[in-house]
């Protein structure tokens, strides 16, 4: 819980600290009641990582990366990464951490290039993603500038994977916090909200929509990217049980339907910036995740459709303000 205690002291000196009302007994019952099996031996696997020298070059512009091979000797290097591969599945990624690749099953850094020069200047800001697996993309908005940094995944072998990163990279502004968007307050404090890859998993996407607005300022950016599918605005795709081989798959709009959506919850300036479908080089099978990964969950015979027939994954980012 120490990370947690420290994320407090941090928000009671700024906008955030109206989050203290709730955040402390939620991670508090979190802690007591809801651990993970695993979460004692992936907390002794964090504990035995190597401390290297903090004067390594640390770059999160361009990339996640810090230091360079050679850092470690041969042994070190070894463990290294034999104690980040108890980590698996990483899905997303890259990481480049004194010269050890983790070759994530997504490349992460393909979306953030399609969306960071569409979103307004993180320069200063505050800044929420829901939803963000392993933390990617938070370094990436850090390195874009961004004052403070929350992201929040219910996912403990992410907030697992991220402290691990964190070992490395000692940013102090960028947080995770093991919790879904349900239970987030009406904290109004945030200057963008990232939603991505998250709106398709939620039962009612309407009120998640409500969710997402509840955390911007007055006239905050929302950067959502979601599953979409070819359609006018009454386009709705409810999949059966499963989607692409995911079971958790329930709603998947159209460009003009998600913009009517968005539209209906009081955002403003709804524009579409980039649509993509899911490419083979995006979304692969690595060494660091020994699953099936995309390949797998296309019809083998033909690659416009899933396993399922349905149509093979398309997605679009939206931005628009609250």
């Amino acid at each position: 819980m120490k990370q947690f205690n420290e994320f407090y002291q941090k928000i009671a000196t700024n906008r955030l600290g109206h989050w203290l009302n709730t955040l402390p007994a939620q991670l508090s019952h979190w802690h007591e009641n809801e651990l993970h099996g695993e979460f004692k031996h992936w907390q002794k696997t964090l504990d035995a990582l190597p401390i290297v020298d903090s004067n390594s070059a640390i770059d999160i512009t361009n990339t996640v990366k810090v230091g360079e091979l050679g850092d470690l000797d041969q042994g070190q290097f070894k463990r290294l990464e034999n104690l980040m591969k108890k980590f698996k599945p990483w899905r997303k990624g890259p990481y480049h951490i004194h010269g050890l690749h983790i070759d994530t099953e997504w490349r992460s850094d393909f979306k953030w290039d399609r969306l960071a020069e569409h979103i307004s200047d993180l320069s200063g800001k505050y800044v929420l993603d829901i939803g963000c697996g392993s933390g990617y993309h938070l370094w990436r908005m850090r390195g874009a500038g961004a004052k403070f940094v929350v992201g929040i995944d219910p996912t403990q072998l992410f907030l697992m994977q991220f402290n691990a990163i964190k070992h490395f990279i000692d940013d102090s502004p960028v947080h995770l916090l093991p919790l879904g968007v349900e239970q987030l307050p009406e904290l109004k404090a945030f200057d963008t909200v990232f939603a991505m890859g998250v709106l398709y998993h939620r039962r009612s996407p309407i009120d998640f929509l409500y969710q997402l607005k509840a955390q911007l300022v007055k006239g905050g950016e929302l950067v959502l990217e979601t599953l979409i599918v070819d359609g006018d605005e009454n386009t709705v795709l409810v999949p059966g049980e499963r989607y692409a081989k995911m079971r958790n798959v329930w709603f998947l709009p159209s460009e003009k339907a998600m913009c009517a959506w968005l539209e209906r919850c009081g955002f403003s300036n709804v524009r579409v910036v980039n649509t993509d479908i899911t490419a083979l080089d995006e979304q692969r099978k690595t060494e660091w995740i020994d699953t099936e990964s995309l390949q797998d969950f296309l019809d083998p015979n033909d690659n416009s459709k899933t396993i399922e027939g349905y149509p093979a994954p398309k997605r679009a980012i939206f931005i628009a303000n609250a």
